[in-house]
C-alpha cells in the first residue's frame, strides 16, 4: 500500500513538473513573441519618424497633376517633362516674361509650355549639349512659333553647355545682359531618350559602350577613367560623386580588371559590381543600387557636372533682370546641395568691404516688402522664403513632385525644385 502511494506521489510530482515546464515554455514563447512584436512596432515608429523628418525637409507639391498637360507638352514614350505644372507656377502668366532662357532645353517640354503661356515673350534662348535632344527641341519650338500669338518672338537654340550662357546671350543680342533676363530654367535630369539608348552608356540594365558623355563631341569617356586614371582618383570619384560606401573594394577590383584587358562595356562594369556586392545587400536591389551610384559617379566625372553647375548658377543669376527668377530642378543630393549653398551665398554677398549704404539698405527693405506682398497675394506655391541683400530664395525647402506624379513617373521621385529671385 505504501509502495502504491509512493508511486502515485512520484507520478503526481512528474506530472506537476511537466506542467510547470510547459507553462514556462509557453510563457517564454509568448514573451519572445511580444518582444518581437514590440521590436517591430519600434522599428515602424522609427521609420515613420524618419519619413516625417524627410517630409519636413521638403515641400511636397500640392498642385493638381494633369496628365493631359504632360501628354500635350511631352512624349510619354521618350520624354516626360518633370514638375511641369510647378515650373509653370514659377513662370506664371501673371508675371511678365519678355526674355527667357532654358539652359537644358531637352525635348522642349517645359519651354514650349512656357512660350505658349507668354505671348508677350520677345526673346527665347534654348541650350543643350545633346544634338539628338536639340533636334527634337527645335522641331517642337518651331511648331509653337507657327502660332500667331508668337509671331514676334525671336527664338535661338544652341548646341552648347550652359556654362557659356553669358557669351551666348551676347551673341543673340548685345543688350540682353544690360536689360537682364526675366526667367531662366535649369533641369539637371537626364531625359528618358538618353537613358533608354544603350549606346549612350547611361543605363545600368542595358549593355552598351562605357561612354556617358552628355556632349558626344567631348573627348573623355567613362571607359578612359576606368581603364587609365590613377587608382586613387577612381576611388575618390566613387566616394565623393557616388557616395558609395563600398568604394575601396570597387576601386581595387576596377584596377585588377585592367590586368585582364580592362572594362569596355556597361555589362563588364555591372558584372564587376555584382561580384563586389555582398549577397546580404538586399538581393538584386542591392547591386542595382550600387551600380546606380557608380554610374552616377562616372557620369559626373566625365561631364564635370558639379563644377560646371556651381559656376553656371552664379553666371545665370548675374544675367537676371531685377525681379527675374532662376529655377533649378536637381535629381540627387550632390546637385541639390550645390544649388542650396550657392543660392544662400548669392543672396548674402556684399559689395566692396562689406559696408552697406543706409539708403541702399532702406531701399532693399522696401523691395523685400513689395516682393512679399506680391507673393502673398498671387503665389500660393511659395511657403517659406529666405531674404538677402541681392535677392530672395522663394523655396526655403525644395519643392518635390506630387504623389500622383511620382506614381505615374518613377524617374521624378528624386526631383527637387529650388527658385531664387533677384532683388
Amino acid at each position: 500500500m505504501a509502495i502504491a502511494s509512493t508511486s502515485a506521489s512520484k507520478l503526481l510530482s512528474f506530472s506537476s513538473l511537466s506542467f510547470r515546464l510547459r507553462s514556462l515554455t509557453t510563457a517564454s514563447s509568448i514573451s519572445s513573441n511580444c518582444s518581437t512584436t514590440s521590436k517591430k512596432k519600434k522599428e515602424k515608429e522609427k521609420l515613420k519618424q524618419r519619413v516625417v523628418i524627410k517630409e519636413k525637409r521638403r515641400t511636397r507639391s500640392d498642385r493638381e497633376f494633369k496628365l493631359e498637360t504632360i501628354k500635350r507638352y511631352g512624349d510619354t514614350a521618350t520624354h516626360i517633362p518633370v514638375m511641369l505644372g510647378e515650373v509653370l507656377d514659377v513662370f506664371s502668366a501673371s508675371k511678365q516674361l519678355r526674355y527667357f532662357v532654358d539652359c537644358t532645353v531637352g525635348a522642349a517640354g517645359h519651354s514650349s509650355a512656357i512660350i505658349e503661356g507668354h505671348p508677350e515673350m520677345e526673346v527665347y534662348v534654348g541650350l543643350d549639349v545633346d544634338p539628338v535632344a536639340l533636334e527634337k527641341a527645335r522641331a517642337r519650338i518651331n511648331s509653337v512659333l507657327h502660332n500667331p500669338t508668337s509671331s514676334t518672338l525671336k527664338a535661338s537654340t544652341f548646341l552648347e553647355n550652359f556654362r557659356y550662357v553669358k557669351s551666348l546671350l551676347c551673341d543673340v543680342d548685345e543688350t540682353l545682359l544690360d536689360t537682364g533676363i526675366d526667367g531662366i530654367l535649369m533641369d539637371l535630369g537626364m531625359s528618358s531618350m538618353q537613358v533608354n539608348d544603350p549606346e549612350r552608356g547611361f543605363s545600368v540594365l542595358a549593355d552598351g559602350p562605357l561612354d556617358m558623355r552628355m556632349d558626344p563631341q567631348a573627348s573623355l569617356k567613362a571607359e578612359d577613367i576606368l581603364n587609365s586614371w590613377p587608382e586613387t582618383e577612381v576611388g575618390r570619384i566613387l566616394r565623393e560623386y557616388g557616395e558609395e560606401s563600398n568604394w575601396y573594394s570597387l576601386q581595387n577590383r576596377i584596377v585588377k580588371a585592367r590586368l585582364n584587358g580592362g572594362l569596355h562595356s556597361t555589362g563588364d562594369l555591372v558584372d564587376l559590381i555584382k561580384s563586389a556586392t555582398p549577397l546580404s545587400r538586399e538581393g538584386r536591389q542591392g547591386w542595382i543600387k550600387t551600380a546606380t551610384r557608380v554610374f552616377q559617379a562616372l557620369r559626373i566625372a566625365v561631364n564635370d557636372e558639379l563644377k560646371t553647375l556651381e559656376d553656371s548658377l552664379y553666371a545665370c543669376f548675374d544675367c537676371l533682370a531685377p525681379g527675374g527668377r532662376l529655377a533649378v530642378i536637381s535629381f540627387h543630393s550632390l546637385e541639390d546641395r550645390i544649388v542650396k549653398q550657392t543660392f544662400l551665398d548669392i543672396i548674402n554677398v556684399k559689395d566692396g568691404d562689406g559696408d552697406i549704404d543706409m539708403n541702399e539698405e532702406e531701399a532693399w527693405k522696401k523691395d523685400l516688402r513689395k516682393i512679399k506682398n506680391d507673393i502673398d497675394e498671387s503665389e500660393a506655391w511659395i511657403k517659406q522664403m529666405v531674404q538677402g541683400l541681392r535677392g530672395t530664395i522663394l523655396t526655403k525647402r525644395p519643392i518635390t513632385p506630387s504623389e500622383k506624379e511620382e506614381s505615374l513617373n518613377s524617374r521624378s521621385r528624386s526631383a527637387k525644385l529650388r527658385v531664387i529671385q533677384k532683388a
